[in-house]
């Protein structure tokens, strides 16, 4: 964007204030240039010339989430995901050419499947041989920069799964897995395949998935994200393209016309497939339902996880509270900001503490492996895991129901 395109979506917010107990730094922080209309007045002033791109300004605008709570509550309507993503773009087109093709080629290596895919084994043999206790003994996950690659380095392996491509004749729909579909969410990708045969249901898995485009917009590099959700568009004839990705769902349908058919996995098990032929084996306990910000606030509407799990018998399901607060995992940034996202991840670990369910339930990948990262840290016996795993689990032995 222009420096006039960001001034003319900046100059649509009244500064009522009506944002502000709904941002989360905010929250944390008690500081105006933390608040959306903070950080909008800073993009203004920057925007017009008044204001340099100095360190501080910088720091407020890099300490934002993107959470986009701020749009739901916001009467103007004004559009501050576009804003903040126009602005972290009119950021990166300011750097040297050699810092932003080095950030574009982590970016790329981030989100590309062939390049992720190996780190689970790795990972494992990380574990195995005894590094990852090594880099705990040395206090290796408090050290500023590495400190989150390491706590994940522990979660990932648990999470990992090889994808099992599948191309059927005539798909009922078709599974994206995302660029880390299989590192970050590969047991809830096979458990959605699994589930979806019992259906009856034909499943396309693509051997060569790719990039939603989510993780390129949001860090300032939108021409290469429009270029990865291009490769998604689709014709009318196409199956509906499922995703188990709540932040992947809401990019891929921010695509205009060319993506008409995209559906979050549980809202299509909801109201598209046969679960009522299904018998469901009873599983005793509580599970606690964390809304990621992109289902919420993007997606908005979460209920066909409510009604999905309700279909369990014996299962207590539950908000988790402070469902309208972000976990502090927004895509990137808790590896850029981890000191506000551990703020905002110890909101949740007390929640979690205090009413210590059996399971805790996410639609968002990046979510649920920062969460169990903060489980695991804090002692606590949770299983964190994607709705249609449990659904799955208490499914899989069982035959139709009579």
């Amino acid at each position: 964007m222009t420096p006039a395109q960001l001034l003319e979506l900046a100059d649509q917010c009244v500064k009522c204030g009506l944002c502000l107990p709904h941002c989360p730094t905010y929250a944390e922080l008690a500081n105006e240039g933390d608040s959306p209309r903070g950080r909008i007045a800073l993009i203004q002033g920057w925007a017009s010339g008044q204001l340099d791109l100095a360190p501080p300004l910088e720091g407020h605008l890099d300490r934002c989430l993107t959470c986009r709570a701020c749009e739901v509550a916001c009467p103007s309507l004004v559009a501050f995901g576009r804003l903040m993503d126009g602005t972290r773009a009119a950021k990166v087109r300011l750097l040297p050419g050699w810092r932003r093709s080095l950030r574009l080629a982590w970016l790329k290596i981030l989100s590309s499947p062939r390049l992720t895919a190996p780190l689970g084994g790795l990972l494992r043999l990380y574990q195995r041989v005894g590094l990852a206790r090594l880099a705990t003994w040395a206090g290796m996950p408090r050290w500023p920069g590495i400190g989150p690659w390491i706590r994940l380095a522990w979660i990932i392996p648990s999470a990992a799964e090889s994808v099992t491509p599948s191309t059927p004749r005539s798909p009922d729909l078709q599974l994206f897995t995302g660029c880390m579909g299989g590192l970050a969410q590969g047991r809830a990708i096979a458990a959605a395949q699994a589930l979806c045969d019992r259906l009856g249901l034909r499943v396309r898995v693509s051997p060569k998935s790719g990039c939603c485009g989510a993780l390129l917009r949001h860090n300032g590099f939108p021409a290469e994200a429009d270029a990865a959700r291009a490769a998604w568009s689709r014709g009318p004839d196409h199956p509906p393209l499922v995703g188990l990705a709540s932040a992947c769902v809401a990019e891929l349908r921010e695509g205009g016309p060319g993506t008409p058919q995209v559906i979050e996995l549980c809202d299509y098990l909801d109201r598209t497939a046969p679960l009522d032929h299904l018998a469901f084996t009873a599983l005793e306990g509580r599970v606690l339902v964390h809304e990621p910000c992109s289902h919420r606030n993007l997606l908005r509407d979460t209920g066909a996880v409510y009604r999905l799990l309700a279909r369990i018998p014996g299962l207590d399901v539950r908000p988790l509270p402070g469902n309208t607060t972000c976990c502090g995992a927004a895509g990137t940034y808790l590896l850029s900001q981890p000191a506000m996202a551990g703020a905002l991840l110890a909101h949740k670990l007390a929640a979690l503490s205090k009413l210590a369910p059996a399971f805790l339930v996410t639609t968002n990948p990046g979510c649920a492996l920062h969460l169990a990262a903060g489980v695991r840290e804090a002692g606590l016996a949770i299983e964190v895991c994607h709705p249609v795993e449990l659904v799955w689990e208490c499914v899989k032995g069982r035959g139709p129901r009579a």
